[in-house]
């Protein structure tokens, strides 16, 4: 399992202490992208197959081929309604000679049941036996229905009393065992060629790979489909994710056809290392004989270029209609771990073995993650009166050239943007400028160029709105014939009330660790403004912290590192980690007392914690923006700068028309607010407020005692005892505010 870690040891020099510094990110517990999205569940009564689906699934021909660009799981939707339709209703009780079912109102019991006959002149009595019948008695837990011959007698018992004329009682045994019951299994018939997947345990993704071939892999971990750990805190690793094939028709080829499977695959990636004892497996399944034999497994492997995996099928066994592959990972059940990812699956004949494996694809690799300079997103109000000089100068495409010889680059590509459909540019990129100047593409080469787009064009900031949503459509090409799939990708540029680096996707857990740790994320915005919360994308990870207390925090910009507090969360205000579910789905803190903080063009962003636990902020690990984060374990006496490439997910909210939407009020600090900071601090804060409106403050002790009035906006109580303090604000807006000396 992945644990990454930056520390430097607490030691003392000359009598002066020197503090851990220490920055990690560990795996996730949960894909909260996925835990977005509803998850098909059969319905079904408890026990019974009563009223569930049975899937009947197409047979695919050769040739069989996923890159995983796309989505190509099969999908499952119930429909009573549905003309192809058919069903099959199975009774619990069946006679055991006819075979039909026995009437509803028929009841037995499996304990021998007994008619008594009472001598009330001799003082005794006799038993006698009640005659059983044979029934046949179905489990229907599964379809079909498994039967058993049972032996079964009148749910009653019989008492008799000789001499006397009254009739015989009769004692009923309340819910007797065997009684008459149905389930009924509905069958609908599926037909998608274009969908080679029964189940969807594995997760496509475009960002969890390291130089993937293509757009798209499937990634095996330790998480269902939707998303939550197959078994939270499992110490014992077992078989998790299947990717299972269709049935395939196989029948008509034999091992002189040349068969073959052949798929890349890669551990690791942007995700967790998965140990030795952990195993990628691929499994074939032989229809007559009604099991999967092992095909090919590979153990747990750090991150390296893809491997080739190329399997010949020569077995006789598997030559028939319903054969089907499937891969299954062993690993931890207990989240995103172990993890690897597979990409290419290709099962053809007349193959001519390894050499037609690597296949001849001219392909994006990554996204195109975002036309503006440094941001992913940026509040539109900002960007539409500060648009010159936004556009960035160095979009990085990334591409591979997949043909086993060089080829010729003298094909264009383009960057196209739309809004609406509508096309609004068309940026040009020479084959030359992808190739960084080679004089062809490179055989199996990746190829990162970067490309100036800070000229001619710029989003139009004459739209009207608070936000907007461009698309941007990348397109390369190729001479040799190639899958066309991978030639073009589309991205959105979003502008909101916020500022961005990360592309949405978390693929690691981050934080500082120690006690009273900060973490701050510097951003450099378009204008000065007030900001009014900070969105974070915090995550699940090996260790449940969402009990934890944080402080959260705004810094001015002291040379490059953070500097004066702006904003604290009052210590009697604490947050806890708040997760939220989808992509770019992100938890919005709001200030206390919705207030907003004015930042100049530079601030930083982040929390004080109490614990030492990590928080787990999420982790993008496709976007480097380590130079903008910055952590201290010394009560800010000192700052270091992250080691660790990725960027955080926490995103400043900025003031803007959607503040009625959002319930912040029109209220300014400075005119009837202070901002007192730091807070805690050793006993000298200082008071951030508006001129025209500030008559000083007066100070009062725990026991309510005046002790302090001033008109300065430095407060010292440093010859005070520690303690928690009151700050009176003078004037027409009396407020009062806790501080705290430690």
């Amino acid at each position: 399992m992945m644990r990454l870690f930056f520390t430097l040891f607490v030691i003392i020099i000359n009598g002066v202490f020197v503090f851990s510094q220490v920055e990690s990110i560990g795996p996730l517990t949960e894909n909260q992208f996925l835990k977005s999205k509803e998850v098909f569940q059969q319905k079904s009564l408890i026990s019974t197959f009563d009223s569930s689906f049975l899937y009947l699934p197409d047979t695919l021909v050769l040739p069989v081929f996923d890159e995983f660009s796309t989505n190509k799981f099969q999908t499952y939707t119930q429909d009573f309604s549905d003309p192809n339709i058919t069903f099959v209703k199975e009774y619990k009780v069946l006679d055991a000679f006819s075979l039909l079912p026995i009437n509803n109102s028929e009841r037995y019991t499996i304990l021998p049941t007994f008619r008594r006959t009472y001598n009330v002149a001799e003082n005794t009595h006799s038993d006698a036996a009640l005659a059983s019948i044979q029934l046949k008695v179905g489990n229907q837990s599964n379809y079909p229905t498994v039967y058993t011959t049972t032996t079964v007698f009148p749910p009653y018992y019989i008492y008799d009393t000789l001499d006397f004329p009254n009739p015989s009682d009769t004692v009923w045994i309340s819910d007797p065992d065997i009684y008459q019951d149905s389930s009924t299994q509905f069958f609908l018939p599926i037909y998608n060629p274009n969908l080679i997947w029964l189940d969807h345990d594995v997760y496509q993704n475009y960002t969890y790979a390291k130089n993937p071939w293509s757009l798209g892999v499937v990634t095996f971990d330790g998480l269902k489909s939707d998303g939550s750990a197959y078994t939270l805190g499992a110490v014992n690793p077992s078989y998790a994710d299947f990717l299972t094939s269709k049935p395939i028709n196989l029948s008509s080829y034999t091992a002189s056809d040349s068969i073959y499977l052949s798929f890349l695959y890669q551990g690791e990636g942007f995700g967790d290392i998965p140990e030795t004892g952990d195993s990628l497996v691929l499994e074939f399944y032989a229809d007559d004989l009604n099991q999967w034999f092992w095909a090919w497994s590979t153990s747990g492997i750090a991150t390296s270029n893809f491997k080739v995996g190329n399997i010949n099928i020569s077995d006789s066994k598997f030559f028939k209609k319903g054969f089907q592959f499937r891969f299954k990972n062993y690993g931890s059940l207990a989240g995103n771990f172990d993890n690897f990812h597979l990409d290419y699956v290709h099962l053809r004949s007349v193959s001519n073995g390894f050499s037609d494996t690597l296949f001849e694809d001219f392909a994006f690799v990554y996204p195109i993650k975002t036309l503006l300079k440094n941001y992913t997103s940026v509040p539109w109000d900002h960007y539409k009166n500060n648009f010159s000089g936004k556009m960035s100068s160095n979009v990085e495409i990334s591409i591979r050239n997949g043909s086993s010889s060089s080829e010729n680059n003298s094909i264009p590509g383009k960057v196209e943007v739309f809004y609406n459909g509508g096309l609004e540019t068309s940026f040009g990129v020479s084959g030359v400028s992808l190739s960084n100047n080679d004089l062809n593409y490179l055989p199996r080469t990746f190829y990162n160029s970067y490309h100036d787009f800070s000229s001619g064009y710029h989003f139009d900031e004459s739209k009207s709105g608070d936000e907007q949503l461009f698309k941007t459509k990348g397109t390369v090409q190729a001479i040799f014939s190639n899958f066309p799939g991978n030639d073009s990708v589309i991205t959105e540029q979003v502008f909101k009330n916020y500022y961005s680096y990360d592309d949405g996707s978390a693929e690691a857990a981050y934080g500082p660790t120690g006690a009273q740790a900060r973490l701050a994320v510097r951003f450099d915005a378009y204008e000065s403004d007030s900001i009014i919360g900070i969105m974070t994308n915090f995550v699940k990870s090996a260790t449940d912290v969402s009990n934890q207390l944080f402080l959260l925090t705004v810094w001015a910009d002291d040379n490059g590192k953070p500097g004066t507090v702006l904003y604290q969360d009052s210590v009697f205000s604490p947050r806890t980690p708040k997760y939220e579910y989808g992509l770019n789905n992100f938890h919005s803190y709001y200030f206390i007392d919705t207030m907003k903080v004015p930042v100049g063009s530079t601030f930083y962003i982040g929390w004080r914690q109490f614990d030492a636990a990590r928080l787990d902020i999420g982790f993008d690990r496709n976007i480097d923006s380590k130079s903008k984060t910055f952590y201290s374990t010394t009560n800010e006496i000192t700052w270091n700068q992250s080691q660790i490439s990725g960027t955080s997910m926490i995103r400043p909210i900025f003031s803007t028309a959607l503040d009625a939407q959002l319930g912040i009020q029109k209220k300014a600090i400075g005119i009837r607010d202070l901002i007192i900071f730091p807070n805690p601090s050793n006993g000298n804060f200082t008071v951030r407020h508006s001129e025209e409106n500030y008559f000083g403050v007066e100070i009062y002790s725990l026991q309510g005692q005046l002790i302090y009035d001033t008109y300065s906006d430095q407060i010292d109580l440093s010859d005070k005892p520690s303690g928690v303090y009151f700050v009176k604000q003078k004037g027409n807006f009396p407020n009062v505010y806790k501080i705290i000396k430690e």
